[in-house]
């Protein structure tokens, strides 16, 4: 199986598509040697979020690295952000800009294909199959699609991010009133930095499955590794998560409790 889902009972989601750490063996003598400490994985996200389950949260998990297949990419490797540098469905360099690949060794279109049909489509047809269960099943559903990254990556953005960065697709994937519900959530602490559709406004998980329109609601919270971890090396830090967790909390439980219009709720 190249995903784990661990059905809930309410009407959320989360969803953590680059945590995934494992590459098959095969691509080891292609990539750089760099490439196997996978340093541009979303670390420890299933571990911080565990608790999410325990509020009656769906919790879906990849098995394999972004640098075999980026979970988040639309099949077909359109930008998700035209004009700036943008990562790619199957990477062929690193965040830092450098090369993943030894020298001819990246994948063709053919093998890239073999690659959405073995790992993509099989996440985003368990991640489509879950939401409509839930929408089924509570009459709407919400997807938090969670994602890190280091505090300074040149390459892709300038200077330093906040520390979290709240994403919507400018307010079209999900309803204002739950748009505006998180951002409340986000302006009443003062403990970490925060935007709402700044750089990151959401990649294609967000802008696929948000479609309130139909009932289905999905953010993406793409937060700074600072606010939970040591940033170099890559590595857990029980305090600094221990201090972020009851505001994660909060976020998920305004997404699990919320309500569309006309069944309880805010628009």
């Amino acid at each position: 199986m190249t995903y784990q889902l661990i059905r809930g009972n309410t009407p959320l989601l989360l969803s953590v598509p680059h945590c995934g750490t494992e590459l098959p063996p095969s691509l080891a003598g292609r990539m750089l040697p760099r490439a196997a400490a996978v340093e541009d994985t979303d670390w420890f996200l299933d571990r911080l979020y565990a608790f999410a389950a325990d509020l009656g949260a769906s919790l879906l998990v990849p098995r394999y690295s972004r640098y075999l297949i980026d979970l988040n990419r639309p099949s077909e490797n359109t930008p998700m952000y035209p004009g700036q540098n943008n990562t790619e469905l199957c990477p062929t360099k690193f965040f830092t800009g450098e090369p993943l690949y030894q020298e001819g060794q990246a994948p063709g279109e053919a093998e890239i294909a073999e690659r959405v049909a073995s790992y993509w489509r099989p996440y985003h047809q368990a991640l489509g199959a879950e939401l409509a269960r839930l929408r089924e099943t509570h009459g709407h559903a919400v997807l938090f699609d969670a994602h890190s990254i280091k505090s300074e990556l040149p390459w892709l953005f300038d200077g330093q991010l906040p520390h979290l960065n709240l994403g919507t697709v400018g307010g079209a994937s999900c309803a204002p009133g739950l748009r505006q519900a998180l951002a409340g959530v986000l302006g009443a602490q003062s403990a970490y930095s925060h935007v709402v559709d700044g750089r990151f406004k959401g990649g294609h998980i967000t802008r696929a499955h948000g479609r309130p329109g139909e009932g289905l609601h999905a953010v993406q919270l793409e937060m700074c590794w600072r606010s939970y971890m040591d940033e170099t090396p890559p590595r857990w830090n029980d305090e600094r998560a221990a201090e972020v967790t009851p505001l994660l909390c909060e976020l998920v439980l305004t997404m699990r409790d919320w309500r569309p219009q006309g069944t309880g709720g805010s628009s």
